[in-house]
């Protein structure tokens, strides 16, 4: 097993109080699976992604354990991670600029990063050539300032060097969003391809596209209001979803061929509930058309099929 996250609960600090992003959160994840982890803005999607290699000094852990090949990853602490990020567990960020340096050169710049993780910089070039290569990219990128490249070759490069020291798991979180169609498309294959290739183990794709994770992800797992709703592979979760939420987002989304006179979208009812203070039980049960009595306690997140998890008292 290459990653089991068991009840990982995280918060963030507000002068208000705590917000519960995350809370509760249990999932495994297999050598070789690529999960889409989808859902609604501020459904706790890229916070679970930045929690497992805790890349944000405003979360506070709470609770919970994450293991990765079978060792605990120490996530409650900033300090005692460093040793593990890049090495172990790495990050593709949501907006590549934002990553890379605009007053160093490329080269330069992956050059210090990697003597920062203690390893050679001569010995792994030859091996940045040969990936950015797979990516599009030539040797003349390494030469070229970060505001010289397009969004997508910052977006490559960002991947190539966030995956050169051979991660067992790696995050996207995000990576197409701020790209066009083609590239977003362009984007997500060469993430395929790393796992193909045995650049990292296993990846989360952190995305709001279903249309596109479905396309490169074994399994999707689908977030709402800081927990998990529903997991299965992916064209489970598109073609025969258990969780109302899940049906609901499905149905909300435009399908390729079908005009808007043979389908009318249907949006969900109501807004998410509040992390700051969140009811108690299933916290979709106000939007939900399904609900009953029984929703005012929390469902577990239960297998029920073969592969298909679901937190739903009516998904069985």
């Amino acid at each position: 097993m290459s990653l089991d996250v068991n009840d990982l609960a995280v918060y963030y600090r507000t002068l208000r109080g705590d917000v519960r992003a995350l809370d509760g959160v249990s999932f495994s994840l297999a050598d070789g699976e690529i999960m889409g982890l989808a859902g609604e803005s501020g459904s706790g999607k890229s916070t679970l992604g930045k929690s497992l290699i805790r890349m944000d000094a405003r979360m506070r852990h709470v609770a919970g354990t994450v293991r990765l090949d079978g060792a605990e990853l120490p996530v409650a602490d900033d300090a005692r991670m460093v040793p593990f990020r890049f090495h172990q567990v790495s990050l593709v960020p949501q907006y590549a600029m934002s990553a890379l340096n605009p007053t160093r050169r490329i080269g330069r710049m992956v050059r210090e990063l990697v003597r920062s993780r203690g390893v050679d910089y001569a010995g792994v070039h030859p091996e940045l050539l040969r990936r950015l290569e797979l990516v599009g990219l030539d040797e003349q990128v390494l030469r070229r300032y970060p505001i010289e490249l397009s969004g997508g070759m910052k977006q490559r490069v960002v991947m190539v060097v966030s995956t050169l020291l051979n991660p067992s798991l790696l995050i996207a979180d995000e990576v197409t969003s701020a790209l066009d169609v083609s590239t977003q498309r362009a984007v997500a294959e060469a993430l395929a391809g790393f796992r193909d290739r045995g650049f990292v183990k296993s990846m989360v794709f952190v995305t709001h596209d279903l249309a596109l994770v479905h396309q490169i992800a074994d399994t999707i797992m689908v977030m709402y209001a800081g927990r998990p709703a529903e997991k299965a592979s992916s064209r489970t979760i598109i073609e025969a979803p258990r969780h109302p939420y899940t049906r609901m987002l499905i149905s909300s989304l435009p399908e390729v061929g079908v005009t808007f006179a043979g389908k009318r979208l249907q949006g969900i009812p109501g807004r998410p509930p509040g992390l700051l203070d969140p009811p108690p039980g299933c916290r979709f049960r106000d939007r939900c058309p399904l609900a009953f009595d029984k929703c005012a306690e929390q469902p577990p997140f239960a297998e029920v099929a073969p592969g298909h998890w679901a937190a739903c008292w009516k998904a069985e």
